[in-house]
């Protein structure tokens, strides 16, 4: 089976030397990659920018900078994987007009306007075909089951991976990570924190159990 991977950050340009960006660091992304392709599996991982890379030699490693490249790439392998995960922590928005040139320290107010994101998960769960398995994920500050949840059905996923960043040690740059694991039937898995090899493992494991039942 294929499976495709989205890991890290975007980096949406202000000019040639400024972005806008998150502190994802890819760790999650790329420790599902691995635990994927030792399992056996055929691993394409879309990565953000991130020093980070997966270090098992038979996963397909694919380098992008913005969203809107993200997007692209995702839409391009989407069709031929099986299952496709969506960690990555793409920009919500990118700004409008980015300046060709480095923008000089004048004003004393600079504003920036900003235009979405395309949805890449959304945009793509439209497209799902059966026996395919969505995974998505959320990291929320406030109201967290019910944003999850929102995600989970406007996506069109299989399952979503829900993790607070009001948990320590969870969440971007840790090594550990708590998540819950929210179904599109309902069921609710709570797991204690762990480190991010062993999240990915659970994760894996819920794939499986996805895919049986699809059977």
């Amino acid at each position: 089976m294929k499976v495709l991977i989205t890991a890290g950050p975007t980096h949406e340009p202000i000019d040639p030397v400024r972005f806008v960006g998150n502190r994802s660091s890819g760790k999650m992304g790329i420790a599902i990659a691995e635990e994927f392709a030792a399992r056996g599996f055929d691993v394409t991982l879309i990565k953000g920018p991130t020093h980070l890379s997966a270090t098992n030699p038979k996963i397909v490693q694919i380098e992008v900078e913005t969203a809107a490249q993200m997007y692209a790439t995702c839409a391009q392998y989407f069709t031929f994987n099986d299952v496709i995960v969506f960690a990555a922590a793409v920009a919500d928005y990118t700004p409008k007009n980015p300046s060709a040139i480095k923008i000089k320290k004048r004003e004393e107010e600079f504003s920036i306007e900003m235009v979405k994101t395309a949805d890449i998960a959304g945009e793509l769960g439209k497209l799902k075909r059966p026996g395919q398995v969505l995974v998505g994920f959320a990291l929320e500050t406030d109201h967290e089951m019910a944003h999850a949840q929102e995600k989970l059905n406007k996506k069109n996923l299989d399952f979503i991976v829900l993790n607070s960043v009001n948990d320590k040690g969870a969440g971007f740059q840790y090594d550990t990570n708590k998540v819950t694991i929210i179904d599109n039937s309902g069921n609710v898995t709570k797991f204690d924190l762990k480190p991010k090899t062993e999240v990915a493992r659970d994760i894996a494991d819920y794939v499986f159990k996805i895919i049986e039942t699809k059977k």
